[in-house]
Parts: C-alpha cells; structure tokens; sequence
C-alpha cells in the first residue's frame, strides 16, 4: 500500500492526488505533514520538501518522481500516452507549468500571500520570467480538449493545481491575470474541475484552507 504524506493546500501534494484518483490506485494518506530542515524530517524528505511516499518501506521524494513510478507499477490506467515522443510531449508540456511558470510565480507568494514585501526589482524580473512560460505554454498546449491532446494526463494533473495560482499571485502583485491572453484556459480549468477526483480534491483543499 503506498502512503501519501504532505498537506491538502501543496500544489504539489494535490497534483499526486489527482493522479492516484484517476488511476483508481488505493493509498494511504497522512496530509498533517509539513516541509522542514529539521534533521529528522531530513531523514525521510532529503529536501525538506513534500509530497513524500512510503512504499514497501522505501520512501520516494519528488512528486514527479512519485507520479512516474505510479505510470510504471499501475499501466491500467494511463496518464501518459503509449508512443515515447507523446509521452515526452507531455513531460514536457508539465515541465513548462512547473518550472517556468509555477516556480516563477512562486518568488511572489511571499509578498502576496503571507504579508511579505515585494521589491521592484523582484516583480519586474518575475514578469519578465513568467512571460516567457506564459508564452511557451500557449504553444505547447492544446486544449483537444486536455492539455495535452485527447486524453487525461499528468500534465492536466499539474496545470489543474498550478495555474490557478499562477493567476492568483499575479493577480495581486500586478492587478491582471498573467494567464489572461490565453482565453481557453479558464474554460479548460472549469471542465476538469468538474470530473470528480478533481472536484473532491478542490474540496479537500478548501477545506483545508479554513482550517488555517
């Protein structure tokens, strides 16, 4: 049985979380666990960061990792497609929401999300930065009527947790959506919020959220 371990507001977490659902792969969850440098949780998270899993006893780190192995120990049901270049059109497409957009937007939630300042200079660079994510994404997705194609994949799994956060940060440090040139976006987000595994874990985060 593999168990989940993290909280219900990481982006992170909840993207694991939807690809468990949607694959129908029984887990355990321990959703009080939060990133530290403490030594001991070091021990089971070396980046101090979470989502982690416990596996037959070894512990994965690193959500994409984690969602790489589900792909590899339950085929049934795929979230990456068959033929090698689809699939890495679609890693591709998640790296691009990950680490060009997610990633950027993130030097802003600080300032914007836990009373933080932001300086001039770090907004100036994070739009200048976000903007060629924002860009790289408008051609690489394809809204056929996934992210990727045809069919539910990792990526929409990624995008379904990032992009709102992307829009929302940006929102409050510039006053617009940084998304908002991509007019198939909010009706792409809206659609897969309304499958189920999607729907529950929106309601476990806002859940979550209150009780902060």
């Amino acid at each position: 049985m593999l168990r989940l371990c993290g909280f219900r507001v990481s982006n992170y977490h909840n993207k694991v979380l939807l690809a468990l659902l949607e694959k129908g792969v029984p887990y355990e969850e321990d959703a009080t666990v939060k990133p530290s440098q403490d030594e001991a949780y070091l021990a089971r998270s070396p980046m101090g960061k979470v989502p982690y899993a416990e596996i037959d006893g070894v512990r994965l780190c690193e959500s994409s990792a984690i969602l790489e192995y589900l792909e590899d120990a339950y085929p049934a049901k795929p979230l990456l497609p068959k033929a090698p270049l689809a699939r890495a059109k679609v890693r591709e497409l998640t790296t691009v929401i990950e680490l060009h957009m997610e990633l950027v937007a993130r030097r802003l939630y600080g300032g914007v999300f836990f009373g933080g300042t932001l300086s001039d200079s770090l907004k100036a660079g994070v739009e200048k930065d976000l903007a060629k994510g924002v860009r790289a994404f408008a051609a690489l997705a394809r809204f056929e009527p996934f992210a990727a194609g045809a069919e539910l994949t990792i990526a929409d799994c990624a995008a379904a947790c990032h992009l709102p956060m992307v829009s929302l940060a940006t929102k409050l440090a510039y006053g617009r959506d940084a998304l908002e040139g991509i007019a198939q976006v909010k009706p792409y987000l809206k659609m897969l919020n309304e499958r189920p595994a999607f729907a529950q874990v929106n309601a476990w985060r806002k859940e979550a959220q209150a009780k902060k």
